[in-house]
């Protein structure tokens, strides 16, 4: 199971698709995803092995240097948290309902990690970057004191990276809320 997130931010499309390429070619890693993240940016999620993702990353450094604008390793994350990256979680529709939202896709990731290792929580959605200005969102689901918990921490982390832009714990969300969700 990989246990290693990669997420490589570049200014352009168009080398960005070329980045990704190249991180594909130079090591074992797995994309999660690569797209257009903002007009005119391009993001790329790897996992893997630490090691293949460092050398990936470094890869695209080295070779894309002036074109990155922001690139981050993520170590020992949390089995649910690579799940939802991939789409495959399988949150319930029962309980209450947390909201992290951040500025970067990285900050969302980290803050999902840290907000399911605080508490008995799940992620029902992970959600990073596209069609949504480059932002972050994780939506957690549990008893409400381990939604708040976690969404407490989560947020905290955010903030100290200077990466926090909002958070919300609804108790007893509405049926057709959970619909939209």
């Amino acid at each position: 199971m990989y246990r290693t997130v990669g997420v490589i931010e570049l200014k352009s499309i168009a080398k960005g698709i070329e980045a990704c390429d190249a991180a594909l070619k130079s090591a074992g890693v797995r994309l999660i995803s690569a797209h257009p993240s903002c007009p005119g940016k391009y993001e790329i999620v790897l996992t893997g092995d630490i090691a293949d993702v460092t050398a990936a990353i470094e890869h695209v450094k080295n070779r894309f240097d002036g074109g990155i604008i922001d690139a981050s390793l993520m170590g020992r994350i949390d089995e649910q948290v690579i799940a939802a990256l991939f789409g495959s979680q399988n949150a319930e529709k029962k309980g209450s309902v947390g909201v992290l939202e951040t500025f970067s896709s990285s900050a969302a990731i980290k803050a999902a990690d840290l907000a399911v290792k605080t508490a008995k929580v799940a992620i029902y959605d992970l959600r990073v970057s596209r069609g949504m200005g480059g932002k972050g969102i994780v939506i957690l689901t549990g008893d409400v004191a381990d939604v708040t918990a976690a969404v407490e921490a989560g947020a905290a982390y955010a903030a100290e990276s200077g990466l926090f832009h909002s958070q919300s714990v609804i108790p007893a969300p509405h049926a057709d809320l959970w619909e939209q969700l």
